[in-house]
């Protein structure tokens, strides 16, 4: 579909922008505006403030409310501070297109993001969302590329990011984000759901660093790391039927992440040694007591074949 607006033509497609915000200020702005500068524009963009207090974060969204010359209609709601989960349950309840472009209001997309993602999408009906590799910013500039793929290897961890687009109707059918989960990993359990809606389901990943993410000490998604047991035992249980099915594929796709782990820890301290640098003190004491059943002894092993 061809849209005008300014004297600029722009392409849109079956498809709702979903921004959540909470206290951020410019960064809303900035989220807003790389959704603006797709090559292929949404149908309308949904803007959730989550009970922002700060005052110069409200007047940000004021703004961007009344600002008639965005290429894409905007509208922002202000509900009481629910969590995200709630915050992206509104905004994607309010849409009306097949698919839903969600995106937290301290991310960014790079221009090409809704095209690329929609058209992986487009090309499978089994796909229930596609998404794309990150760039971080902010603490850490470094590319993360997450995998997509069936049920089985979101068992183990996840495999998407939070930005995404889904379709409307497997949302509808898993019962949307879990607003109980206000901790942490509520993105990771969404996608579980959606996995489950039928057999077939996947997600996809366009491989290119499409999303912005920005990296803080202090963000929700470091702070969900102190809870990562609970929040596992949580999502365990709530999705039981499908950890049991496939409980063996959990446990060696748990296990090679541990070796993999293992060995890059293996191979830091053997540099250290041929570098005669000192070991840190748990590089020491995991040379002097290595642990046992778990790869460990082995590892201690090879470490220390190497020092003599």
């Amino acid at each position: 579909m061809l849209y005008r607006n300014n004297g600029k033509t722009y392409i849109k497609t079956d498809l709702e922008a979903v921004i959540t915000s909470y206290n951020q200020g410019n960064m809303i702005l900035e989220a807003v505006q790389s959704i603006c500068n797709q090559t292929l524009l949404p149908e309308r963009i949904i803007v959730v403030d989550d009970g922002s207090t700060d005052q110069y974060s409200l007047d940000i969204l004021n703004s961007i409310k009344n600002d008639v010359n965005l290429p894409v209609p905007i509208t922002v709601y202000f509900q009481e501070n629910q969590g995200v989960s709630a915050a992206r349950n509104t905004g994607i309840n309010k849409t009306q297109s097949s698919m839903v472009l969600i995106l937290d209001g301290d991310d960014k997309l790079e221009a090409g993001y809704i095209e690329n993602v929609s058209e992986l999408l487009s090309k499978s009906p089994d796909m229930v969302i596609a998404s794309s590799w990150m760039r971080t910013f902010g603490v850490l500039d470094a590319v993360v590329c997450p995998s997509g793929g069936t049920i089985v290897p979101f068992l183990s961890h996840n495999c998407c990011p939070a930005t995404h687009i889904l379709r409307k109707k497997f949302y509808e059918q898993c019962g949307g984000y879990d607003e109980s989960m206000r901790s942490g990993f509520e993105d990771w359990d969404f996608f579980l759901s959606m996995l489950e809606t039928t057999p077939e389901a996947c997600i996809g990943i366009v491989e290119k660093p499409l999303i912005n993410y920005r990296t803080a000490p202090a963000s929700a998604n470091i702070k969900s790391m102190d809870k990562r047991r609970e929040l596992m035992r949580y999502i365990i249980e709530k999705h039981n039927c499908s950890y049991r099915n496939n409980i063996t594929d959990v446990l060696l796709d748990i296990e090679t992440i541990s070796n993999s782990r293992l060995l890059g820890w293996e191979n830091e301290i053997i540099h250290s040694i041929n570098h005669h640098q000192e070991l840190s003190q748990l590089s020491a004491s995991f040379i002097k007591n290595p642990s046992y059943g778990d790869g460990g002894m082995a590892s201690a092993v090879r470490i220390a074949s190497v020092a003599r």
